[in-house]
C-alpha cells in the first residue's frame, strides 16, 4: 500500500484529486492530507472521505519544518502531491508576502523534510519514491493573439507576485533534482474549474452572483483568454504524471479549451437560464444586462494556453472534458450544494473543522 503526503488537500483541486484516488484506488492507498486551513481550505469538501481507516487530515503550516518533519518521521511516505499554495493573483496584488512565504518558503521546507527522509546517506534515494509539484501555466507570461501556445521549453516570463513566486518554486524544486538528483516531477496546468472552487475565482464567482441577483463583473474589456481545464481531468493528469512522468522532467497540463473571460460569463448565463426551471423567479432576471465591466487587473496577462503534447506523448494523458459538457457539470454541483456555498461565502465553514476536531 503506498501512503500519499498531499498538501493543500482540503482546497479546491487538492480536494477534487483526493476524491478521483479514493474513487480508483479505494483501499490499495493511504492519504494523509496536510493543510492549514487557510481561508480556502474547507475540511466540508472532504465530509464523504473523513472517516475512511486509509484517511488522515492534519492541520499544519508547510512552512513549519518540525511539523512537516513530524509525518515523514511517523509515516513511510512513498509520494509527496504537493498543491498547497496561496493561488488568487488579486490577493498576490495586495499582499505579496504571504505568496513568497508559502509558494517558495513552503516549498522548500516540503522538498527538504522529504529528502532528509527519503535519503539513502550515499547521495542516492530510495527507491520508488516520488515528489510531484504542481504549478501553473502563469509562470509563461502571456501570449500574444495567434496560434502560439505554451510548451515545456517556454522561458519563464511571470508577471504578477503569484505567478513569480510559483515560478520560482518551480526553480527550486528544478535545482533539487539538478543539485541532488531529488525524485521530483513538475507540472503546469492551465486555469481549472469544477466542484469545491472557493468563490473568488472568475466560473464560481459568476455562478453564485447570478444566482444571487448580483452585478457580473468582468475585468477591462473581457477579452483576455485562458484555456480551462476540468479539475478531474487534471486529478488524473497528475496521478498519471505521478506514477508515469520521467524524474526531473516537466509537463504541461491543458484543457484544449481556449475561451475569453467574456465567453465564459455569457455562456455560463446562457446555461444557468437553460438549466432553471420556468418556475424559478430567478429566471427571469438572468441576461446579459447583469455584466458589468470593471477597471483591468494590474498586470493582467492577456492570453495562456498550453500545449499537452508532451505529456500526451509520453504518458497517454489526454483532456476528457469538453468545456460545454463541464460547465453543465459544474453549474449542477453549485445547485445541488448551495448549502456549500452560502458556508464559504459567510465564512461559517471555518466552523466546520472546530465542530469536527474541537
Amino acid at each position: 500500500m503506498k501512503t500519499y503526503l498531499v498538501t493543500g488537500g482540503a482546497g479546491f483541486i487538492g480536494s477534487n484529486y483526493i476524491h478521483y484516488m479514493f474513487n480508483k484506488y479505494d483501499n490499495d492507498i493511504k492519504i494523509i492530507n496536510v493543510d492549514l486551513l487557510t481561508y480556502a481550505g474547507n475540511l466540508e469538501n472532504l465530509k464523504d472521505v473523513e472517516n475512511r481507516d486509509n484517511y488522515t487530515f492534519v492541520k499544519a503550516d508547510i512552512c513549519d519544518k518540525d511539523a512537516i518533519s513530524k509525518i515523514f518521521a511517523e509515516n513511510d511516505i512513498d509520494r509527496v502531491v504537493h498543491f498547497a499554495a496561496e493561488s488568487h493573483v488579486d490577493r498576490s496584488i495586495k499582499n505579496p508576502e504571504v505568496f513568497v512565504q508559502t509558494n517558495v518558503l513552503g516549498t522548500l521546507v516540503m522538498l527538504n523534510c522529504a529528502k532528509a527522509a527519503w535519503d539513502n546517506g550515499d547521495g542516492t534515494f530510495k527507491d520508488g519514491k516520488r515528489f510531484l509539484h504542481v504549478s501553473t501555466d502563469e509562470v509563461y507570461g502571456s501570449l500574444p493573439d495567434g496560434n502560439d501556445y505554451f510548451y515545456e521549453t517556454t522561458p519563464y516570463d511571470p508577471h504578477s507576485p503569484y505567478s513569480a513566486s510559483k515560478a520560482s518554486s518551480d526553480f527550486l524544486v528544478k535545482s533539487y533534482v539538478d543539485t541532488y538528483h531529488f525524485p521530483a516531477v513538475i507540472t503546469n496546468c492551465s486555469n481549472n474549474y469544477g466542484p469545491y472552487q472557493f468563490p473568488e475565482k472568475l466560473i464560481p464567482l459568476i455562478i453564485n452572483n447570478i444566482l444571487s441577483g448580483k452585478k457580473l463583473p468582468v475585468y477591462g474589456d473581457g477579452k483576455n483568454v485562458r484555456d480551462w481545464l476540468y479539475v478531474m481531468d487534471h486529478a488524473k493528469a497528475i496521478d498519471m504524471a505521478c506514477e508515469k512522468g520521467r524524474l526531473g522532467e516537466k509537463y504541461n497540463v491543458g484543457g484544449h479549451n481556449e475561451k475569453q473571460n467574456i465567453e465564459i460569463v455569457k455562456i455560463i448565463i446562457d446555461t444557468i437560464a437553460e438549466m432553471l426551471p420556468d418556475t424559478d423567479e430567478r429566471k427571469a432576471h438572468i441576461n446579459y444586462d447583469l455584466i458589468t465591466y470593471v477597471e483591468d487587473r494590474k498586470g493582467h496577462d492577456r492570453r495562456y494556453a498550453i500545449a499537452p503534447d508532451k505529456i500526451k506523448s509520453e504518458i497517454g494523458w489526454e483532456p476528457e472534458t469538453m468545456f460545454a459538457e463541464g460547465i453543465k457539470l459544474t453549474i449542477k454541483w453549485y445547485f445541488e450544494n448551495t448549502e456549500w456555498m452560502n458556508n464559504v461565502t459567510s465564512g461559517d465553514y471555518q466552523k466546520y473543522y472546530q465542530e469536527m476536531y474541537k
